[in-house]
């Protein structure tokens, strides 16, 4: 049985499971089997994703260089040692940016003999300030992954590079005799200058073709709000550090969306003043469970379709308008933001429908927050679209025969665009189809050309940081697998094919800096930032809420068909569709180390499940790791069901990213794919319903792995307790003494390694 435990000054009984907090039977047989020898007991006869389930990725893959087939070589020693290269010596750092969604975050990156090693946070970066997360980190296992795509194909047949020059030659010049009507550029979002420079030269010599860009996690909704609030396309960028009161309506700022780590910076130094005086207080509304809202103060779950009459009662409680609100928790963060004038923040997510964008930005210009928390830039974005409607757009001419070329540079729309638009079904009407990107995936598969991608460490680019600031991207490493990059493909569509990356960003950039260039580029590259690239605030005022909403009729993104709908049928339920906080939207799916990970909020590690609240799961009968059909008016699919707490009644919350069909070794079949019920109607959120199918599926969690056995996992107390007692923590402890180790005693007199954690300021951000 487990010993009781001490009440602490705040009193709460921390656990991590509701196995643990229920301490059933199959919780207490988990205990006993926790050792090595049990754990590979039952590994025998387990297939390697088993095994990493039991024994993690860093004991299968024990290096770099572990998982990559190699032939073998002769070592031969050097008869001229290279400069600067010291075999076991000091390492080398180099400055560059990883990119993904369009903005860009500054690493530096440590090589050994030419190759890299280690990502880390560039501290001149503004997005990075020396941190980094766990995709950069990540990113070099990419880089050697043995599974990328190692050569170029026409028709799956091997093909030299020259052959696709000359291939996009011909079409390129029979496309230019009808200034480009049959051609088309589909790429992710871009904030590269040299990249958008390529796009528009390109469009300029044929008018007629157009440019799409198109992600899965796209940021329309956002981009309609901030269009409906300004009346133009801009971009509002958060100060945490001088704001005092956060109030975050589904917007998961500490661990994703633009500015991530800044963010995260900000807002810990904020949780350590708290121990001195007034720090942040963070308020979270959210339809599903993230690492921001496990780390509010006050926290409110609430379905999809109840957010938008939230925030509406939000903003006439700050306004004054809506009289005195009978709901305690609103009234209490309506009271918290008029009393903090200029010293708040409210923020919406990515996957709130523009009305809610649009009255945050009226409730922080009610309380004067423009100028002071928050400052408004232009967008980073080369070209801010409405991406859905381009992609809606792009199909419906495919269907009309208007397309005869298409070009994509990254992405994998064949995957990760709603199961609703057909796409792969549209994609093979295209006389000419041309895909680059890291693997030879689904859209791959369905394209005639494809084309070995760069890795980002491999080629040289560029790209801006959530506030405009612009670096240079410079390789660390010759192509392993000769691959291209974006900027080497749209070169082969101009007139000077032959072009190199290097020379179209120097070009850019020399445009730009006028004189001195080198001494100016050599300082960008050497610091990872260009000096004075990022945008100024704006001077624009936010529409009053009425005026905003009525602008949302001419918005790019439409309001959701569903929005106001609630469960009302025994089965009935509102799917939630986020981007998973490994994978992404599933470029990542192929990371082994990222696929290891645990999530930080469920702990589970190789799939994503149907995650549903407790009084859901006891409506709906269902178990943990029972297997549920979910259907929506698009589709249905089928998914283990995972029971978390803090999630809204009545909804179910799937992420993206999972399902592939064709990633790789890792990639492949771990999970399903949330795509075929996912409507293009409304990304975020859909009424669907759930059934049992009688089926059970095994989750691998590592939340339970090193189980405290009885003692406390936290000891908590309040900021004011804390500084009343700041010894509460040692209190009901025995102090051990210096004698009490099972390692040798280390002299006084010598450094001794040690790690400590302040869980003041600790997010849980898994990087």
């Amino acid at each position: 049985m487990t010993k009781e435990l001490p009440t602490y000054p705040s009193g709460p009984r921390h656990w991590r499971s509701l196995e643990e907090l229920a301490q059933t039977p199959e919780f207490q047989a988990a205990l006993s089997g926790e050792s090595s020898a049990d754990i590979l007991a039952q590994a025998e006869g387990l297939d390697r994703r088993d095994l990493m389930k039991f024994l993690g990725v860093s004991f299968a893959l024990a290096g770099l260089t572990a998982c990559t087939r190699q032939p073998a070589e002769k070592i031969v020693p050097y008869v001229r040692q290279p400069e600067e290269i010291i075999p076991g010596g000091r390492p080398l750092f180099f400055a560059t940016a990883h990119t993904v969604s369009g903005s860009a975050t500054g690493l530096l990156i440590e090589s050994h003999m030419g190759r890299p090693t280690k990502a880390e946070g560039n501290p001149s970066h503004p997005a990075s300030l020396g941190a980094c997360d766990l995709y950069s980190q990540a990113s070099l296992y990419e880089l050697y992954d043995p599974d990328r795509s190692q050569t170029l194909t026409y028709l799956e047949e091997i093909r030299p590079w020259p052959s696709f020059l000359g291939a996009m030659r011909v079409a390129v010049e029979s496309e230019r005799a009808h200034k480009g009507a049959g051609l088309r550029i589909l790429t992710e979002t871009v904030s590269s200058p040299t990249l958008a420079a390529q796009i528009a030269a390109l469009l300029s010599e044929m008018p007629e073709a157009q440019w799409v860009q198109w992600e899965s996690a796209t940021r329309d909704q956002t981009r309609a709000g901030a269009l409906a609030a300004f009346g133009r396309h801009a971009e509002v960028v958060p100060r945490i550090d001088r704001a005092q009161i956060i109030v975050s309506l589904g917007a998961d700022f500490l661990t994703s969306g633009r500015g991530h780590l800044r963010h995260a910076r900000d807002y810990a130094a904020g949780r350590r003043a708290l121990a001195g005086g007034e720090g942040h207080r963070l308020y979270v509304v959210e339809s599903t469970a993230t690492v921001t809202g496990a780390n509010a103060d006050h926290r409110r779950p609430l379905r999809p379709s109840e957010m938008e009459s939230f925030v509406h009662a939000l903003a006439a409680a700050v306004g004054g308008s809506g009289g005195s609100p009978s709901d305690p928790f609103l009234a209490a963060v309506a009271a918290d933001l008029r009393s903090h004038r200029g010293r708040s923040v409210v923020l919406a997510g990515d996957a709130e429908p523009p009305a809610v964008h649009a009255l945050a930005h009226h409730i922080n210009s009610v309380l004067g927050n423009f100028g002071e928390t928050i400052a408004v830039i232009d967008p980073i974005e080369a070209r801010p679209a409405d991406q859905l409607g381009e992609l809606r757009t792009l199909l419906a001419d495919i269907d009309a025969g208007k397309v005869s070329t298409l070009v994509i540079l990254g992405g994998n729309p064949v995957y990760d665009a709603p199961g609703d638009l057909r796409f792969a079904e549209r994609l093979e009407k295209i006389k000419l189809r041309v895909h680059q990107s890291l693997y030879a995936d689904e859209t791959s598969r369905l394209c005639h050309w494809h084309i070995p991608a760069a890795h980002y460490l491999e080629g040289w680019s560029d790209a801006r940081a959530f506030d405009g600031t612009a670096s240079i991207v410079q390789p660390l490493i010759a192509p392993l697998y000769d691959g291209h990059s974006a900027h080497e493909v749209l070169a082969a569509l101009s007139q000077n094919p032959e072009k190199s990356g290097y020379e179209l960003v120097r070009a850019t950039w020399q445009a730009r800096m006028g004189r001195d260039f080198e001494s100016q580029w050599r300082q960008a590259l050497h610091d990872g930032v260009i000096a004075g690239t990022a945008f100024e605030p704006r001077n624009i005022a936010a529409a009053s809420a009425s005026v905003a909403e009525g602008g949302l009729g001419q918005a790019p993104a439409r309001r959701s068909e569903t929005s106001g709908r609630s469960p009302d049928a025994s089965d009935a339920i509102e799917i939630v569709f986020r981007p998973d906080a490994k994978v992404y939207d599933g470029r990542f799916a192929n990371n082994g180390w990222l696929q290891e990970l645990g999530h930080p909020i469920t702990r589970l590690t190789w799939d994503n499940a149907a995650l549903v609240s407790i009084a859901t799961a006891q409506r709906l009968d269902l178990r943990k790791e029972d297997v549920v059909e979910i259907s929506s008016g698009n589709g249905k699919v089928l998914a283990p069901v995972w029971i978390e707490p803090g999630l809204p009644d009545g909804s179910v919350t799937v992420h993206l990213g999972y399902g592939r069909r064709r990633a790789g070794h890792f990639g492949t079949g771990s999970g399903f794919d949330a795509a075929p019920i996912r409507s293009s109607g409304n990304l975020w959120w859909a009424a669907g319903q759930i059934r049992k199918t009688g089926d059970r599926r095994e989750l691998s969690c590592v939340q339970l792995h090193q189980n405290m056995e009885g003692r406390e996992i936290v000891r908590a107390a309040t900021a004011a307790e804390f500084r009343k007692n700041p010894s509460f923590v040692h209190e009901h402890e025995k102090e051990p003494g210096a004698e009490e180790t099972l390692y040798p005693l280390i002299p006084s007199d010598t450094y001794a390694w040690s790690l400590s954690i302040d869980l003041t300021s600790c997010i849980g951000c898994n990087a």
